[in-house]
C-alpha cells in the first residue's frame, strides 16, 4: 500500500494508519517528525505550519519506504542511519548495536569518577559504533583512548564516527576471547566494555526489531557459558589494567551476582550498580593489590 497523495496531512494520516497497532500514538508522532526532519529538513514548527502543502515525488517515495520499514519493525535509528549518544551524533548500521540509555549511564558514571583525575589511557572493548570511546574521548581531557571490536564493519563505522566528532582514537580489530592486546604492551587506567551478554534462552523475550535487525554477534552468548566475555576481559585486565585502574562493565541484569563472583575469583574487588530503572546493570571493579 502506498501513500495516497503527496500532501503532508495525507502522509501523516497514512503513517498513523500503518503503525497504529504497532507503536503508541506518541511514538508514531515522534517518528513522523523525525522522518520529515531527516528527509526534508523540516523542524516541528515547519511541519505544523505546512500540513496542507505538498512535497515532491522523490521525498514522497523516501517517506513511503521509511513508513513501511517501521511497519516491519526496522528501528528508526537504522532508517535514519544515525542516533545520539550522550548528546553526540553517532551513525549506526545493522553492523552495530543501537546505543541504549543504560550505556549512557555507564559513560556518565565514568566521567563523574575519572574526569578530574590525571590523564588516562582508556580502552573500550567491543566498541561497536564507537559511542562509548567517543563520548569518553570528548569528556576526559588529555586522555588517550583505544577501542577494539571483532567486526571489521563495526570498526569502519566507529572510525567514521570518531572522525565526524573530531576524536583521535586508536582502533583495532581484535577478538577479546583470545585475550590479545593489539596495542602492543600498552597498559590502561580505565577498561570499559559492553560485551555480548544476552543468553540464547532470552531471545524469546526480545522484540522483533532487535532480533531481526541488530547484530547477533554483538548480543548473544551461549546458555552454558553466558559469562564467557567477562572471564576473558578479566584475564586481559589482569595483564593490562594498571594497579590503580578501574574496570567498568555493562552486564546482564539477571547475572549480576554471578558476574561479581567471577571477577572476585579473578582477583578483583567488584561492586554492583543499578541503572535508572533499578536494574543491576553495571559493575565497577579494581584489582586487589
Amino acid at each position: 500500500m502506498r501513500i495516497p497523495s503527496n500532501k503532508v496531512c495525507d502522509i501523516e494520516r497514512f503513517a498513523y494508519q500503518e503503525l497504529e497497532n504497532l507503536y503508541p500514538k506518541s511514538e508514531i508522532k515522534t517518528f513522523i517528525l523525525m522522518l520529515f526532519e531527516h528527509f526534508l529538513g523540516w523542524n516541528t514548527a515547519h511541519f505544523l505550519a505546512f500540513k496542507n502543502s505538498t512535497i515532491n515525488q522523490s521525498d514522497l517515495l523516501k517517506l513511503n519506504f521509511a513508513i513501511k520499514d517501521l511497519r516491519f519493525g526496522k528501528p528508526i535509528q537504522y532508517i535514519l542511519g544515525s542516533t545520539t549518544f550522550c548528546d553526540i551524533p553517532i551513525n549506526v548500521t545493522p553492523a552495530t548495536l543501537i546505543p541504549r540509555p543504560e550505556t549512557e549511564e555507564i559513560v556518565y558514571n565514568i566521567i563523574e569518577k575519572e574526569k578530574h583525575l590525571a590523564p588516562k589511557n582508556i580502552l573500550d572493548i567491543c566498541t561497536g559504533s564507537g559511542c562509548i570511546a567517543i563520548a569518553l574521548s570528548k569528556a576526559i581531557n588529555n586522555s588517550q583512548v583505544y577501542a577494539t571490536d571483532i567486526s571489521v564493519e563495526a570498526i569502519k563505522i566507529a572510525q567514521s564516527n570518531a572522525k565526524t566528532n573530531l576524536c583521535n582514537i586508536n582502533f583495532a580489530i581484535s577478538d577479546i576471547l583470545k585475550i590479545d592486546n593489539p596495542f602492543d604492551e600498552t597498559k590502561f587506567d580505565i577498561i570499559v566494555s559492553n560485551p555480548p551478554y544476552v543468553r540464547d534462552m532470552e531471545k524469546a523475550q526480545m522484540h522483533c526489531n532487535v532480533l531481526d535487525y541488530e547484530p547477533h554477534l554483538a548480543l548473544f552468548v551461549p546458555d552454558n557459558n553466558p559469562l564467557i566475555f567477562y572471564k576473558s576481559i578479566a584475564l586481559f585486565a589482569n595483564k593490562y589494567l594498571n594497579p590503580d585502574g578501574r574496570l567498568y562493565l555493562e552486564i546482564n541484569e539477571e547475572l549480576g551476582n554471578e558476574t561479581i563472583a567471577l571477577l572476585e575469583k579473578q582477583g578483583y574487588n567488584a561492586q554492583l550498580h543499578q541503572d535508572f530503572l533499578g536494574k543491576n546493570r553495571m559493575i565497577i571493579a579494581q584489582k586487589i593489590i
